[in-house]
């Protein structure tokens, strides 16, 4: 292997070790970029999992207003 081959090879195996070194640097912020995506969705399906509890408590409350007022306005 003459001198220019060898200087060719050293360039590319440098030009893709780099190459790798960038797509590991991208995996991992990938993962954490994953990561918070998760704990975000877990906390958005705990608030909408309160927010339907809390409409259903204030829908039960408004049902029961209007029963009593058209109990009111049958007695009057």
């Amino acid at each position: 292997m003459n001198d220019t081959t060898r200087t060719q090879l050293d360039l590319e195996l440098t030009r893709l070790t780099k190459r790798v070194e960038e797509l590991l640097a991208t995996l991992e912020h990938l993962k954490e970029e994953n990561r918070a995506l998760k704990a975000r969705h877990e906390s958005l399906a705990g608030e909408r999992a309160s927010l339907m509890h809390r409409n259903e408590q204030v829908r039960t409350r408004v049902e029961a207003m209007i029963g009593r007022l058209k109990t009111l306005e049958h007695g009057a």
